[in-house]
This record gives structure tokens, sequence and C-alpha cells, in this order.
């Protein structure tokens, strides 16, 4: 027998490896890396199709890119890091399309601020990334009664003019996605999952949860297409949800349509040094008190920067108060996790007015690391050749010593188990 992957013997004895050999570890490193990475790139991917927009250049790597990660097709570690560089090229074009998609359909985001709490009267809870599914389910309830709430990667639905104009969008209940279990039993309505980051349920709502699209629950009724009777009628059969005020309200709606116009007095606010650095503090969130300490750097931040944030990890500490400088909010949440593309564009018109590169302008990325998008979108930003993020409070796990190395040598990329304690290093 030979090694699947190097097809040698060892010391005259056969090479009982499965999948890649410890000499090519890097290799593999690199592959799953990719893997994870397709994954993420392909999520953006549908929920643009499901809206009418395709592109051939990334519909044509997606089987380049998997089919490398073959058995017994390459063994170039140079070349897996370009490969997933240009991964990461096809994510920041992916998310290009979906925002595109987003803005057309639903209009251009508009800054809102979002009650937490419920509204006497039926509900539905609806959870995942999916607007299209928001969309039709918010025409076929309209004047039925039912209230609409979102929670967490749906939050920012808030801030789309065709969406908000529903009378009966009327919250976001819950925090990320791994509250679902405490936050679903409690809730009385129905719910619908619309995407990844849906949790197998408790036995107190499986019979009252749906799901659509790729979302599917063992057990659990599935939606074919876009029709919501079932989920309607079910909610109708439930106890009304009482009139409870939330503890706190949330702002969302902002994107580089709505931050850009405020260049002007951004670029005041910094020369005349009100604000002196800028944070985009965000990315994927998971259980665990570790990362509280993304809320405690948030908090500890001097009152002359300005955070922006986006994904579901902003839900550590986007109920804080942060105030404003000259009319620009210290607090910007800029969406979804596949609104990065606006982070960029603002760094971007930023750098072009200070006429300096990206990693010259006084901004840190501090980002939480959690699943697979988050790979792709670190890739895109590795692929701008963005230098110094901060990421935590934990490594991938994939990755090997040797692959960190390059990432850390070509890319500056610092790991960080506690932001906080990196702060007096991030404003240096």
């Amino acid at each position: 027998m030979y090694c699947n992957q190097c097809a040698q013997t060892v010391g005259g004895v056969a090479c009982t490896k499965v999948g890649v050999c410890e000499k090519n570890e890097d290799i593999q490193s690199l592959q799953e890396n990719l893997i994870y990475s397709l994954k993420g790139l392909s999520a953006y991917v549908y929920h643009a199709r499901e809206l009418g927009y395709e592109d051939p250049e990334i519909d044509a790597f997606i089987p380049r890119a998997l089919y490398s990660t073959l058995t017994n097709v390459d063994f170039d570690l140079n070349r897996f890091v370009e490969l997933n560089l240009e991964a990461g090229k096809m994510t920041l074009k992916a998310m290009e399309m979906l925002k595109k998609a987003h803005i057309e359909k639903f209009g251009e985001m508009q800054p809102v601020q979002v009650p937490t709490g419920t509204f006497k009267g039926y509900g539905i809870l609806v959870t995942g990334h999916n607007l299209k599914v928001l969309y039709e389910l918010l025409k076929q309830t309209e004047g039925k009664g039912i209230n609409i709430y979102t929670h967490s990667e749906l939050l920012p639905a808030h801030g789309y003019p065709e969406l908000k104009r529903f009378s009966h969008l009327k919250g976001n209940l819950g925090k990320a996605w791994f509250d679902q279990k405490e936050l679903f039993s409690k809730f009385p309505g129905a719910i619908l999952a619309t995407s990844n980051c849906t949790l197998i349920p408790k036995p107190e709502y499986a019979d009252r949860i749906f799901t659509v699209g790729i979302t599917g629950l063992e057990g659990v009724r599935h939606i074919d297409g876009y029709d919501f009777t079932p989920v309607i009628e079910k909610a109708l059969s439930l106890p009304e949800l009482p009139e409870e005020p939330g503890d706190y309200v949330l702002t969302t709606g902002f994107s580089h349509t709505n931050v850009l116009p405020l260049a002007d007095k951004i670029i005041a606010a910094v020369k005349a040094g009100k604000i002196k650095h800028f944070f985009l503090v965000g990315g994927c969130d998971a259980p665990g008190q570790d990362r509280q300490s993304y809320r405690e750097f948030v908090q500890k931040l001097p009152q002359d920067t300005v955070v922006l944030t986006l994904a579901c990890g902003k839900f550590r500490f986007n109920d804080l108060d942060m105030g404003e400088i000259d009319g620009i909010p210290r607090l910007i949440d800029l969406g979804q996790c596949n609104d990065a593309v606006s982070a960029i564009k603002i760094a971007t018109a930023l750098a072009e007015a200070f006429e300096c590169e990206i990693n010259d302008l006084p901004l840190t990325l501090v980002l939480s690391w959690m699943e697979q998008k988050a790979v792709a979108i670190l890739m895109g930003l590795l692929s701008l050749g963005i230098k110094g993020i901060y990421l935590g409070p934990k490594p991938p796990a994939w990755i090997t010593p040797n692959v960190l190395a390059v990432l850390q040598k070509n890319f500056d990329l610092r790991l960080t188990d506690n932001p906080v304690k990196s702060m007096a290093e991030m404003l240096g």
C-alpha cells in the first residue's frame, strides 16, 4: 500500500495515513481553508442567485478550486496560498454582487432604531440571513394581525426601505445565533429559519419552527418555495405576544452609501484631532465568556475613536450608547457579514481622501472568529493586501504553524485571545 498523497512507503512499511500525510500537513491545512472559503463564498452566491444575480467568473472558479483539493492533484504550497487568496477575491466579488442585489431589490439602507421588545399580537420570529424570504413573508402576512420580528443576522433588514415600509416588521429579539434554544423556547409564536446558523430545536418549540430554502431540521416542516401559509396558520393558532418593551434600542442601517456622505465631516474631525483612530470590530460570535472581552474592548476605547461593526459579533456590544463626534456616530453598524464590502469601500474612500494606502490609515481590524464565511471574508481582506488584522479569541484550528507563519510574514496577521490586552499596541 502507498499513501494516497505521497505514494510512498516509510521504512519499507506502507504509509497508512488517510488523506494527506504528515509531510504534506501544510497542504492539507490550505486545502481545508480553501474548502471553508468555498462554503462561505457559496452562501453569498446562493443568496444573490435567489434575487436573480449571477457571475460567470465566480461560477467557473468554484469547481476549479474544489477540484484542486482532490487527492494527488497539487502539492505546491505557494499555489495553494494563491488559490486561497483568489477565493478571497471571488468572495469580495460575490459580496459586491449580493450588495447590489439587496440595494436594487430593497433600496439603499437607512439608519434606523430598532426596538427589542414585543408588541401585542400574534408573532413570527425570523432567523438567519435571507432577506428575500423575509420580504416574501412580510407580503403574505400584511393585514393579518401578525407582527414579524427578526433575530441575529436579520437585524439589518430594518434598514432597507422596501422592508421597513411594512408596519408589522416590529423589532429584533435576542442576540447572536447561539441564543436560539433559550430565546425560541420563550418566544410563544411561530419561528422561521432561513439560512445557516440554525440549531437542532428543543422539544419546547419543535412543532412551531419551520425551515425554508437551504435550511433543514429533522422532524421539522420544510417550506418549499415561498408559500408561507403553514407558518402563518401556525402563528394564528398560538397565543398572542404581550406588550413588553425591550431593555434597549438597537441602531442599524448604515452602509457606505450613507457613511461616505459624512466624509467631509470625518476628514475634518480627523484633521482637528477629534477622531484619532477607527476600529472595525465584528465577525462571527460563538458561545463563551472569553468573547465578552470584545465588549470590554469597545467599552474601554478612548472617546476619540469610532467603531465600525458588522456580522453577529456585534451583538456582544451593539446595545452600548457610544454617542457621537461632531454628528458622526461612534458606533456604526454596517449590517450582515456580507456587508463587509461596505467597510472596504469606506476604508478605500478614506485612503483616497488622505492620499495614502489603506494600511496607512489610523484603522485597525479586530475580528472575532468562528465559521466558514469568516474564512472567506478573511481571505478577501488578505487578497487586498490589508495588514495588521487582529484575530481571536482562538486561531483557526486547521491552520498549521508553517501556514500561520506565512500569513504572519506576508500580512502581519496577529492573534489575540483578548483584544483589551492588545489595545495599547493597536492605538500605538
